[in-house]
Protein backbone atom coordinates (compact mmCIF):
# COMPACT_ATOMS: atom_id res chain seq x y z
CA UNK A 1 0.00 0.00 0.00
CA UNK A 2 0.86 3.53 -0.74
CA UNK A 3 -0.58 6.50 1.50
CA UNK A 4 -0.71 10.22 1.00
CA UNK A 5 -0.53 11.86 4.43
CA UNK A 6 -1.37 15.69 4.30
CA UNK A 7 -0.39 17.61 7.89
CA UNK A 8 1.67 14.18 7.69
CA UNK A 9 4.46 15.82 9.74
CA UNK A 10 2.51 16.67 13.33
CA UNK A 11 -0.40 15.22 15.43
CA UNK A 12 -2.98 12.52 13.53
CA UNK A 13 -0.92 12.46 10.26
CA UNK A 14 2.30 12.44 11.94
CA UNK A 15 0.91 9.23 13.57
CA UNK A 16 -0.95 7.82 10.78
CA UNK A 17 2.15 7.72 8.88
CA UNK A 18 4.00 6.25 11.20
CA UNK A 19 1.29 3.46 11.36
CA UNK A 20 1.70 3.50 7.60
CA UNK A 21 5.08 2.32 7.70
CA UNK A 22 5.28 0.27 10.83
CA UNK A 23 2.81 -1.90 9.20
CA UNK A 24 4.93 -2.43 5.99
CA UNK A 25 3.40 0.42 3.85
CA UNK A 26 4.81 3.46 2.17
CA UNK A 27 3.99 7.07 2.72
CA UNK A 28 4.44 10.62 1.51
CA UNK A 29 3.93 13.39 3.65
CA UNK A 30 2.27 16.09 2.39
CA UNK A 31 3.29 19.61 4.79
CA UNK A 32 4.09 22.94 4.59
CA UNK A 33 7.62 23.27 3.74
CA UNK A 34 8.06 25.16 7.66
CA UNK A 35 7.17 21.96 9.02
CA UNK A 36 9.16 18.69 10.46
CA UNK A 37 8.16 16.31 7.45
CA UNK A 38 11.70 16.09 6.17
CA UNK A 39 12.84 15.46 9.58
CA UNK A 40 10.18 12.63 10.15
CA UNK A 41 10.67 10.82 6.20
CA UNK A 42 14.50 10.53 6.87
CA UNK A 43 13.87 9.02 9.92
CA UNK A 44 11.09 6.49 9.15
CA UNK A 45 13.37 5.61 6.42
CA UNK A 46 13.57 4.76 2.39
CA UNK A 47 9.73 4.10 2.28
CA UNK A 48 8.88 7.45 3.26
CA UNK A 49 9.30 10.66 1.43
CA UNK A 50 8.45 14.15 2.09
CA UNK A 51 6.51 16.73 -0.35
CA UNK A 52 6.53 20.06 0.57
CA UNK A 53 3.14 21.29 -0.38
CA UNK A 54 0.09 23.86 0.65
CA UNK A 55 -3.14 21.82 0.25
CA UNK A 56 -4.57 24.84 -1.27
CA UNK A 57 -2.24 24.63 -4.35
CA UNK A 58 -2.71 22.51 -7.37
CA UNK A 59 0.83 23.01 -8.12
CA UNK A 60 2.05 21.66 -5.02
CA UNK A 61 -0.50 19.07 -4.46
CA UNK A 62 -0.46 17.49 -8.06
CA UNK A 63 3.98 17.34 -6.89
CA UNK A 64 3.00 15.37 -4.29
CA UNK A 65 0.71 12.87 -6.09
CA UNK A 66 3.22 12.74 -8.79
CA UNK A 67 5.84 12.32 -5.86
CA UNK A 68 3.87 8.84 -4.51
CA UNK A 69 3.98 7.50 -8.16
CA UNK A 70 7.50 8.25 -9.62
CA UNK A 71 9.00 6.78 -5.45
CA UNK A 72 6.67 3.80 -4.67
CA UNK A 73 4.90 3.14 -8.25
CA UNK A 74 1.46 4.08 -7.39
CA UNK A 75 -1.16 5.91 -4.98
CA UNK A 76 -3.78 4.02 -3.38
CA UNK A 77 -4.60 6.01 0.04
CA UNK A 78 -5.17 10.01 0.18
CA UNK A 79 -5.49 10.95 3.92
CA UNK A 80 -6.35 14.44 4.80
CA UNK A 81 -5.18 15.55 8.68
CA UNK A 82 -4.05 19.12 7.40
CA UNK A 83 -6.50 21.96 8.87
CA UNK A 84 -6.57 24.89 11.16
CA UNK A 85 -9.09 26.71 13.49
CA UNK A 86 -9.53 29.97 14.76
CA UNK A 87 -11.60 30.96 18.11
CA UNK A 88 -13.44 33.60 17.75
CA UNK A 89 -17.16 34.67 18.71
CA UNK A 90 -19.67 36.12 15.38
CA UNK A 91 -19.41 39.21 17.15
CA UNK A 92 -17.71 40.43 19.86
CA UNK A 93 -19.83 43.17 21.97
CA UNK A 94 -17.33 43.96 24.50
CA UNK A 95 -15.15 44.94 22.14
CA UNK A 96 -18.01 46.13 19.22
CA UNK A 97 -15.88 43.64 16.81
CA UNK A 98 -17.33 41.37 13.94
CA UNK A 99 -16.07 37.93 13.35
CA UNK A 100 -13.05 38.64 10.99
CA UNK A 101 -14.26 37.60 7.36
CA UNK A 102 -10.77 37.05 6.30
CA UNK A 103 -9.69 34.83 8.74
CA UNK A 104 -13.46 32.66 7.93
CA UNK A 105 -12.81 32.55 4.38
CA UNK A 106 -9.03 31.42 5.40
CA UNK A 107 -10.35 28.22 7.61
CA UNK A 108 -12.76 27.17 5.09
CA UNK A 109 -10.35 27.27 2.18
CA UNK A 110 -8.08 25.54 3.88
CA UNK A 111 -9.88 22.53 5.04
CA UNK A 112 -12.96 22.72 2.73
CA UNK A 113 -10.53 23.86 -0.50
CA UNK A 114 -7.68 22.39 0.61
CA UNK A 115 -9.32 18.95 1.23
CA UNK A 116 -11.37 18.46 -1.69
CA UNK A 117 -8.25 19.61 -3.74
CA UNK A 118 -6.72 16.75 -2.63
CA UNK A 119 -8.99 14.49 -3.40
CA UNK A 120 -9.75 15.73 -6.40
CA UNK A 121 -5.98 15.20 -7.36
CA UNK A 122 -5.70 11.80 -5.83
CA UNK A 123 -8.33 10.14 -7.37
CA UNK A 124 -7.04 10.74 -10.86
CA UNK A 125 -3.53 9.13 -9.95
CA UNK A 126 -6.18 6.24 -7.81
CA UNK A 127 -8.27 5.67 -10.85
CA UNK A 128 -4.91 4.33 -12.87
CA UNK A 129 -4.29 1.47 -10.42
CA UNK A 130 -5.52 -2.42 -11.93
CA UNK A 131 -8.57 -3.21 -9.46
CA UNK A 132 -9.04 -6.08 -7.43
CA UNK A 133 -11.59 -8.93 -8.00
CA UNK A 134 -14.18 -6.09 -6.45
CA UNK A 135 -13.27 -3.62 -8.69
CA UNK A 136 -11.08 -1.35 -5.70
CA UNK A 137 -8.27 1.02 -7.11
CA UNK A 138 -8.30 3.55 -3.91
CA UNK A 139 -9.67 5.20 -0.60
CA UNK A 140 -9.93 8.42 0.59
CA UNK A 141 -10.12 9.01 4.10
CA UNK A 142 -11.23 12.86 5.05
CA UNK A 143 -10.53 14.04 8.81
CA UNK A 144 -14.26 16.25 9.71
CA UNK A 145 -14.50 17.10 13.73
CA UNK A 146 -17.35 16.39 16.64
CA UNK A 147 -17.29 20.18 15.72
CA UNK A 148 -19.50 19.63 12.64
CA UNK A 149 -22.34 18.29 15.11
CA UNK A 150 -21.32 19.73 18.25
CA UNK A 151 -19.93 23.31 17.60
CA UNK A 152 -19.19 25.30 20.23
CA UNK A 153 -18.70 28.62 21.63
CA UNK A 154 -16.85 30.53 18.72
CA UNK A 155 -16.04 27.98 16.13
CA UNK A 156 -18.22 29.36 13.69
CA UNK A 157 -16.02 28.69 10.90
CA UNK A 158 -13.90 26.15 12.39
CA UNK A 159 -17.61 24.00 12.62
CA UNK A 160 -18.99 25.21 9.49
CA UNK A 161 -15.69 23.61 7.83
CA UNK A 162 -15.98 20.48 9.03
CA UNK A 163 -19.56 19.90 8.98
CA UNK A 164 -18.31 20.76 4.66
CA UNK A 165 -15.77 17.80 4.64
CA UNK A 166 -18.92 15.68 6.50
CA UNK A 167 -21.27 17.01 3.89
CA UNK A 168 -19.23 16.13 0.92
CA UNK A 169 -18.14 12.61 2.02
CA UNK A 170 -21.51 10.75 0.48
CA UNK A 171 -21.43 12.34 -2.88
CA UNK A 172 -17.79 12.29 -3.75
CA UNK A 173 -18.59 8.57 -2.89
CA UNK A 174 -20.75 8.29 -5.13
CA UNK A 175 -18.69 10.46 -7.62
CA UNK A 176 -16.35 7.63 -7.70
CA UNK A 177 -18.22 4.48 -6.75
CA UNK A 178 -17.79 4.05 -10.58
CA UNK A 179 -13.85 3.99 -10.22
CA UNK A 180 -13.72 1.80 -7.53
CA UNK A 181 -12.92 4.91 -4.94
CA UNK A 182 -14.27 4.79 -1.63
CA UNK A 183 -14.26 7.99 0.50
CA UNK A 184 -14.72 7.81 4.65
CA UNK A 185 -14.58 10.46 6.93
CA UNK A 186 -13.31 10.23 10.10
CA UNK A 187 -14.96 12.93 13.39
CA UNK A 188 -12.00 12.95 16.04
CA UNK A 189 -13.00 14.57 19.37
CA UNK A 190 -10.40 15.37 21.77
CA UNK A 191 -6.90 13.98 20.99
CA UNK A 192 -3.72 14.78 22.62
CA UNK A 193 -2.13 16.88 19.64
CA UNK A 194 0.07 19.61 19.80
CA UNK A 195 -2.61 22.04 19.81
CA UNK A 196 -3.93 20.86 23.13
CA UNK A 197 -0.58 19.76 24.15
CA UNK A 198 0.07 23.79 24.60
CA UNK A 199 -2.67 24.20 26.89
CA UNK A 200 -1.95 24.09 30.61
CA UNK A 201 -2.52 20.64 32.56
CA UNK A 202 -5.61 21.55 34.68
CA UNK A 203 -7.63 22.58 31.39
CA UNK A 204 -6.47 19.10 29.46
CA UNK A 205 -7.64 17.25 32.61
CA UNK A 206 -10.81 19.36 32.44
CA UNK A 207 -11.19 18.21 28.94
CA UNK A 208 -10.36 14.44 29.64
CA UNK A 209 -13.10 14.60 31.90
CA UNK A 210 -15.64 15.26 29.87
CA UNK A 211 -15.06 12.23 27.80
CA UNK A 212 -17.13 9.67 29.26
CA UNK A 213 -15.32 6.39 28.62
CA UNK A 214 -13.02 6.07 28.20
CA UNK A 215 -12.15 9.53 30.40
CA UNK A 216 -8.78 11.24 28.64
CA UNK A 217 -7.81 12.38 25.71
CA UNK A 218 -7.75 10.12 22.65
CA UNK A 219 -4.60 8.93 21.41
CA UNK A 220 -3.16 10.39 17.90
CA UNK A 221 -1.97 6.22 17.45
CA UNK A 222 -5.61 5.84 17.94
CA UNK A 223 -6.36 7.78 14.98
CA UNK A 224 -3.72 6.00 12.62
CA UNK A 225 -5.39 2.78 13.80
CA UNK A 226 -8.84 3.58 12.54
CA UNK A 227 -7.15 4.63 9.37
CA UNK A 228 -5.35 1.50 8.50
CA UNK A 229 -8.71 -0.65 9.46
CA UNK A 230 -10.38 1.75 6.69
CA UNK A 231 -8.31 1.45 4.15
CA UNK A 232 -8.24 -2.09 4.94
CA UNK A 233 -11.99 -2.68 4.71
CA UNK A 234 -13.80 -2.59 1.20
CA UNK A 235 -17.56 -2.16 2.28
CA UNK A 236 -17.13 1.09 4.53
CA UNK A 237 -17.82 3.63 2.58
CA UNK A 238 -19.57 7.05 1.90
CA UNK A 239 -19.39 7.06 6.23
CA UNK A 240 -18.70 9.36 8.79
CA UNK A 241 -17.36 7.83 11.76
CA UNK A 242 -17.11 9.33 15.44
CA UNK A 243 -13.89 8.57 17.32
CA UNK A 244 -14.24 10.50 20.21
CA UNK A 245 -15.45 8.47 23.43
CA UNK A 246 -19.21 8.96 23.46
CA UNK A 247 -18.32 12.53 24.28
CA UNK A 248 -20.91 15.38 22.90
CA UNK A 249 -19.37 18.67 23.19
CA UNK A 250 -21.23 21.36 25.43
CA UNK A 251 -21.72 25.00 23.65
Amino acid sequence: MVGLVTGGSSGLGCATVERLVQNGASAVILDLPSSDGAALAEKLGERCAFAPADVTSEADVQSAVSLAREKFGKLDLAVNCAGIAVAFKTYNFKKDLPHSLEDFQRVINVNIAGTFNVIRLAVGEMGKNEPDADGHRGCIINTASVAAFDGQVGQAAYSASKGGIVGMTLPIARDLAPMGIRVVTIAPGLFSTPLLAGLPEKVRSFLARQVPFPSRLGDPAEFAHLVTSLAENPMINGEVIRLDGAIRMQP
